[in-house]
């Protein structure tokens, strides 16, 4: 009787080994299959976040869907931006979330609102190239992880038809647009104008989102179609 009850749990003690061993190994087998996250921080104004158009409309977030449909590795985005943000506000805006210092792709996009509401350029020549540094900074200190945006046109929209100072604003914004990418190329930042797909809101009103002013989320497509070959790069 002793010697049955002996093999009894023996045997209990063999299956039980047989199964922690089971359970660890498909443990290791889920661990290594994890997929690498990279990480994408996006910076910028309403152009960024994608006023009126949908949360996953805006190009960073459409940016990271295409590099997730290609690329066996994940991305993930982190969006610091606000509708009417200036320099000023996205530089204050930054020092009170102090982002990490570890990702792997970086945007910037920004300078349209400095000119909307009349700051001066001198403002935008002290803090873009600083906004610039940081954005670097956030991207390991890899000039060539980032990428800067050309401003928009609004222009080429109803609204900057109405206003009845379309040839100013194309005017202002291209001597911005120009300074941006003087000094991007100055550090060794890829500039991507992406201006021209806006320039053809009128024609194409499929590009302007529903408010009248700000890109569509078809506008932010052809955006992320010129966008995505240099940050699959990046990321690989």
């Amino acid at each position: 009787m002793i010697n049955i009850k002996k093999r009894i749990h023996f045997k209990i003690a063999i299956l039980l080994m047989a199964l922690v061993s089971f359970s660890c190994g498909i443990s290791k087998k889920n661990a290594s299959s994890e997929k690498t996250t990279y990480k994408y921080l996006a910076l910028g104004d309403s152009y960024t976040i994608g006023e009126s158009v949908c949360g996953d409309c805006n190009y960073p977030k459409q940016l990271a869907d295409s590099l997730n449909n290609t690329l066996k590795e994940k991305t993930s985005v982190k969006i610091i931006a606000k509708t009417g943000w200036t320099t000023t506000d996205l530089l204050g805006a930054i020092a009170a979330e102090n982002p990490s210092k570890d990702y792997d792709l970086v945007t910037l996009l920004i300078g349209v609102n400095n000119q909307y509401q009349g700051k001066t350029f001198s403002l935008y020549e002290e803090e873009f190239p600083k906004l610039l540094d940081m954005a670097i900074g956030f991207a390991k200190g890899k000039k060539e992880n980032v990428i800067v945006l050309s401003i928009p046109d609004y222009a080429f929209t109803p609204f900057g038809q109405k206003s009845g100072k379309a040839e100013k604003i194309t005017s202002e914004l291209k001597n911005y647009n120009a300074f941006a990418e003087m000094i991007s190329k100055e550090k060794g930042v890829r500039f991507e104008n992406i201006t021209p797909i806006t320039q053809k809101g009128l024609e194409n009103p499929t590009l302007v989102a529903p408010d009248g002013l700000h890109p569509s989320e078809v506008a932010y497509k052809k955006f992320v179609d010129q966008l995505f070959p240099f940050a699959k790069i990046i990321l690989k």
